[in-house]
């Protein structure tokens, strides 16, 4: 979808990297007005994402052989689009932090 109506009448052209919370997104901008719209589906998994970085999880390790295993909450594992099977990376920060994140590229 190239182009939707705005409210002020005239037509929004399609754009990308707009800037939402600090993410790039694409979106809907009204050249007439200036009036934003940001792609609702992308939108709502950032506003989940902003929400999550600022809860707390207390996870308990289990071990399979000699390996601890983690489980990750599904609603973090939904908000980032994670699936069984799929790679992580894994790295110590400072003081003791672990840093995991997607291998996606």
């Amino acid at each position: 979808m190239k182009r939707i109506k705005c409210v002020c009448g005239k037509t929004a052209e399609f754009e990308q990297h707009l800037k939402f919370n600090s993410y790039n997104i694409d979106g809907w901008v009204c050249k007439s007005c200036g009036e934003i719209y940001y792609n609702p589906e992308k939108a709502e998994k950032i506003l989940m994402l902003n929400k999550l970085k600022k809860a707390n999880y207390e996870l308990t390790l289990t071990q399979v052989k000699s390996n601890l295993i983690v489980r990750i909450p599904k609603d973090v594992s939904d908000a980032l689009d994670l699936h069984k099977g799929e790679q992580v990376t894994l790295r110590l920060g400072s003081e003791n932090e672990i840093i995991m994140q997607p291998a996606k590229g």
